[in-house]
């Protein structure tokens, strides 16, 4: 418990430098046509199908004396809105917090809302996160959603990803998109660091499209004096995808307006 409370602290304090992008964050001025068209209707595609799920989210303190990395792993049917994902937050000595997502519910054992061996339900659309640029409950659709709004889209050329080409489309989201379904307290304290700093604390986004025209990895990342990223990859399209509720006596329903994870 003291870990978490800890990486929530370090959390509310990563913006505490200047803002500015660093040497990889700046956005490309390579044309000046728009491809926000193209990445949305990738997002599009990948959100109709079921995948495997690998995600990476770097949390990095102000004094750069910490980095926090989770790693979030597993298969998700975006379709029909349901998954299994295993969290781990490295080097924590914490067991992995274990997710299932069936419809409007996500299921988790390894919460400390509730008893151990016991899964907390909570209602997946009033999930809250209480960490930057870390999805509500680790949910890929979030992340969809938030990358699916980048403006100012540029194409960056070609790159290979899982050893397949893909097209790089990189852009900005806005602060609301960037802070969508923060805890009170988190959107508080980055709202205060805005107005001090007074600018739009830039968030970039990136989207890689595969020549099938599917959004095969996306990253939301923010370099201000620290370093915030988080990098989720898509693969084996159409897996199929097990997810089923718990039984009804392991199941503790919980209010789902805070973080209930662990960590």
């Amino acid at each position: 418990m003291r870990r978490a409370h800890l990486l929530s602290a370090a959390v509310l304090l990563l913006c505490t430098a200047c803002a500015g992008p660093d040497s990889d964050s700046g956005k490309s001025t390579k044309n000046a046509v728009d491809h926000g068209e193209t990445v949305r209707t990738a997002i599009e595609r990948t959100s109709a199908d079921s995948a495997r799920v690998d995600e990476r989210i770097e949390l990095q303190s102000a004094d750069s004396s910490t980095t926090y990395v989770f790693a979030v792993a597993g298969a998700f049917d975006m379709a029909g809105d349901k998954g299994r994902l295993t969290v781990e937050l490295e080097d924590s000595g914490m067991n992995p917090v274990e997710e299932v997502f069936v419809g409007g519910t996500v299921y988790v054992r390894g919460s400390r809302a509730v008893d151990e061996g016991k899964w907390a339900s909570a209602v997946r659309s009033e999930a809250l996160t209480r960490y930057f640029l870390r999805a509500p409950l680790n949910d890929p659709e979030h992340l969809l959603r938030q990358v699916k709004a980048m403006r100012q889209v540029s194409n960056e050329g070609e790159e290979q990803v899982d050893d397949a080409p893909a097209v790089r489309y990189r852009g900005t989201i806005d602060h609301a998109t960037a802070t969508l379904r923060m805890t009170t307290e988190t959107k508080r304290g980055l709202d205060d660091l805005r107005e001090k700093l007074g600018d739009d604390m830039p968030v970039y986004a990136d989207v890689w499209v595969d020549g099938k025209g599917r959004a095969v990895q996306a990253r939301l990342s923010y370099f201000g004096g620290m370093k915030a990223m988080t990098t989720m990859s898509l693969s084996d399209f159409g897996t199929k995808v097990k997810a089923e509720a718990p039984s009804a006596g392991e199941v503790v329903p919980v209010t789902a307006g805070e973080d209930i994870l662990l960590a």
